[in-house]
């Protein structure tokens, strides 16, 4: 075998005996090794429960935003419901003044209807006086013509 090979090596260390490694060795070793995988343990909790924290904090912050934005949406529409009912509230109270006006002037115009129904009444009775007049002075005219004619002259 050569020098450098598997073989050699292995009879190199039964030879000389330190090539082999001592119970208490390989417990230093293994002591070592779990330290070592016990750190890199605990550095990686470490950086997890970091990066835990970080994402809870941006959650946390993008959450809030998201309840600003929607806050600031929730906060216009109750001010345009409150423009809104302001509103209506002032149209029924505008309609209800309408309506009684508008029943005012129904009533103005039946009355002028009425007015206007009189005053045609009386026309008419004007006209119905007239006719009478009419016909009362005709009716003396042509008795005073008779007695004009019959009377000695």
């Amino acid at each position: 075998m050569a020098p450098g090979s598997r073989g050699a090596r292995s009879s190199f260390r039964s030879r000389k005996g330190a090539g082999v490694p001592s119970p208490q060795a390989d417990a230093t070793m293994l002591s070592r090794l779990l330290k070592e995988h016990q750190a890199k343990q605990n550095e990686r909790k470490e950086l997890q429960e970091k990066r835990r924290r970080e994402a809870i904090t941006a959650a946390t912050c993008l959450t809030e935003a998201l309840v600003d934005h929607l806050n600031v949406g929730v906060a216009q529409a109750y001010m345009n419901q409150r423009k809104l009912d302001h509103e209506v509230k002032t149209l029924q109270v505008q309609a209800a003044q309408f309506a009684k006006q508008t029943g005012q002037w129904i009533g103005m115009v039946e009355n002028f209807n009425q007015a206007l129904k009189e005053i045609g009444d009386v026309e008419n009775w004007a006209r119905s006086i007239e006719l009478d007049m009419r016909t009362i002075a005709t009716a003396l005219e042509y008795v005073y013509k008779g007695q004009l004619q019959s009377a000695p002259s």
